[in-house]
């Protein structure tokens, strides 16, 4: 499936006009639109900054996989 995304500003709430697009004349598409959530995309960059220092941190340094998986499995099982 090719994907194509084209970031538009609505100006009439009834009419979404799309121009210039790569697809062949009669081929089947799917049209998806979603809105624009700047809240949501500022707790996500919040996310990552935290994730980027959490795991700079010496203690993340010295965690292997194996450690990390048991740390998993005791939450899981409720420990």
């Amino acid at each position: 499936m090719k994907a194509y995304k084209k970031y538009m500003t609505i100006e009439d709430s009834k009419r979404l006009t799309l121009s210039d697009l790569p697809f062949k004349p009669g081929q089947r598409v799917e049209v998806v639109v979603i809105a624009e959530d700047g809240e949501r995309d500022k707790r996500i960059e919040e996310l990552r900054a935290l994730l980027k220092k959490t795991q700079a941190l010496p203690a993340a340094k010295t965690m292997s996989e194996d450690m990390i998986a048991e740390e998993i499995a005791a939450y899981r099982a409720g420990r």
